[in-house]
């Protein structure tokens, strides 16, 4: 079964698509001839990467506007993407972080999580939904979560909460959509190199943890590709409020 084919001339939404997993996810649909749709805040690197994604293949690719953690931003942004073409898919894959330990989050900070992380997913699944349930047609939920949301670490006490959160969410959206067609999981990514996290990786600590993956490796963003694309696509039609963890067997090691 080629899986990346089943995402030929479907309208994928993906959020947080500026930068790390979300332009990788973007890319991916777009080698497979999807229409792509991206979101983010920083919208000069959308506009850079529409032309990216055009040259790999995508059926059509969009970029628009998108701060996940404000109702007026996520509805005018879907509205936007329905426009072009009604959407199939939607990747909920903005998130941030802070490598703080509890006692040091101030509340800001815990809300800026939170609204991203667990709201922001919250706003652009029930928003995608009603437009679904409304023109009578289902579609497709890919929530971004982490194994942070199985398992906790030190210093990420509201990131691991949020991801908690959103596996519940994901659970609780299959539950009652699936009457509306509408199919929801999630996928949990273990620990992905990216420049972001490279320094940290080669320190003493960073090599440490790598120790503790039974495959004594770090994820490759590529190393999604196979899961994203069954969560994608109607290879999975039977699968709704599943979270499948990518993870070299991280969460199934030993503590």
């Amino acid at each position: 079964m080629d899986l990346g084919a089943m995402l030929k001339g479907r309208h994928v939404f993906v959020t947080g698509a500026s930068s790390g997993l979300g332009q990788h996810f973007a890319k991916l649909c777009a080698k497979n001839g999807a229409l792509v749709t991206v979101g983010a805040r920083r919208r000069d690197r959308l506009e850079a990467l529409v032309g990216t994604l055009l040259e790999l293949g995508a059926a059509g690719a969009h970029a628009v506007d998108l701060d996940v953690a404000d109702a007026e931003s996520v509805s005018s942004a879907l509205e936007r993407a329905a426009a072009a073409s009604p959407i199939d898919v939607v990747v909920n894959n903005a998130g941030v972080t802070d490598n703080r330990p509890a006692l040091d989050i101030d509340e800001e900070l815990y809300d800026k999580v939170v609204d991203t992380n667990l709201k922001g997913v919250w706003a652009v699944s029930t928003r995608a939904a009603r437009g679904w349930r409304e023109a009578g047609r289902g579609g497709v939920i890919v929530n971004i979560a982490s194994i942070l949301g199985r398992r906790v670490s030190g210093a990420v006490s509201v990131y691991a909460t949020t991801k908690a959160a959103v596996i519940q969410m994901t659970a609780a959206h299959a539950l009652e959509w699936a009457r509306y067609g509408i199919r929801v999981n999630a996928l949990a990514p273990g620990y992905i190199a990216t420049e972001i996290n490279d320094d940290f990786f080669q320190s003493d600590p960073g090599q440490a943890l790598i120790k503790r993956i039974p495959q004594r490796r770090l994820g490759q963003p590529e190393d999604l590709d196979g899961a994203f694309l069954l969560l994608a696509t109607d290879a999975s039609r039977w699968m709704t409020g599943s979270c499948v963890a990518v993870d070299g067997g991280h969460t199934v090691s030993a503590l």
